[in-house]
């Protein structure tokens, strides 16, 4: 049976519509403009998986507290920041099918709004002692950037390794569903060796996360026409890695001259996707994809049955079998 997030919820669906309100509360500001995006803002909420994994965490490792509600508003807080940014430094107009803030209000404003959310997060935990906290999310959003930095560095070069490769998506990509995941476990009062197995399971659940997106990008039966978007950006994912890897020296050669070159021409991107597809690079990076699921339910098998764990399960199944 398909994950459904609404049965995926429904152990925390009380807390989760208090903390929509204690959300918006938290980013109230005194300045009309900054309310009025702020608000453009929370209203075009996505599916709201980083503060499910607090809580459910949380619930499974202890119970929800007030500070519950603080982690994982930081995490949206600082996560939102680090969006808002992107779309200024990727000149992006579009986020989640809506207008981006620096396409509606200009970069300026949309500058100065990341660093708003920034400083309202930092202040929320200062504010009520939640060092910990701010420690663990700080920590992801540190990574965050210093990911996006090597993927940009690796491509110039188009030189990524397995091991780049790996490293990148555990920065970008998991460092932040890993802090999810410590932060609800370090909110219900749980001990630290269980905030560092949840901050694990975080993590295996978002290299996880990540392998799936870039399969969406050749496309799949389900999900119709690949997209090309990563090899249009020069971006190295696992099929291509592994691909290149098992080519002829004449093939490496002309795929990534294409990827450096061609990398606007359709004709060649679909080329480069072909490739992959017939090297195997989709069906090794599946495996990859499946194993580190694997890994993270093993990890939750220690913990007590629960709503909240048969839910968190759901929520890392539904991470790989997502149709977008």
């Amino acid at each position: 049976m398909k994950p459904d997030l609404k049965q995926i919820q429904a152990p925390i669906a009380t807390e989760m519509e208090e903390f929509e309100t204690k959300f918006r509360d938290f980013m109230k500001s005194k300045v009309k403009l900054l309310d009025h995006i702020t608000n453009y803002i929370v209203r075009r909420k996505g599916k709201q998986m980083r503060p499910m994994f607090v809580f459910l965490t949380a619930g499974m490792c202890g119970g929800i507290s007030e500070s519950t509600y603080r982690g994982a508003a930081l995490i949206e807080l600082l996560h939102t920041a680090t969006l808002v940014h992107d779309d200024v430094v990727d000149d992006s107009n579009y986020r989640r099918g809506f207008f981006s803030i620096n396409a509606l209000w200009k970069n300026k404003i949309a500058v100065l709004v990341g660093d708003y959310l920034l400083s309202r997060g930092l202040l929320l935990s200062v504010d009520n002692g939640d060092f910990d906290l701010l420690k663990i999310v700080s920590n992801a959003v540190r990574e965050m950037s210093e990911g996006e930095l090597l993927q940009m560095a690796k491509s110039r070069k188009l030189d990524i390794t397995e091991d780049v490769y790996y490293t990148i998506i555990r920065q970008k990509t998991a460092s932040l569903i890993a802090s999810c995941c410590a932060v609800g476990a370090s909110t219900s009062g749980a001990a630290g060796e269980i905030i560092d197995k949840m901050r694990t399971f975080g993590e295996k659940i978002g290299m996880a996360f990540q392998i799936k997106d870039d399969l969406f990008d050749y496309g799949e039966d389900e999900i119709g026409k690949p997209l090309g978007i990563d090899i249009k950006e020069k971006k190295m994912t696992l099929p291509l890695i592994y691909a290149l890897n098992n080519a002829s020296w004449l093939d490496k050669r002309k795929i990534i001259y294409l990827v450096r070159n061609k990398n606007e021409d359709k004709k060649s991107v679909n080329e480069v996707i072909t490739f992959v597809k017939k090297s195997g690079g989709l069906a090794y990076a599946n495996e990859a994809m499946n194993r580190y699921f694997d890994e993270a339910m093993a990890l939750l098998t220690e913990f007590p049955d629960s709503e909240y764990k048969h839910s968190l399960e759901g929520l890392v199944r539904y991470t790989i079998e997502r149709k977008k």
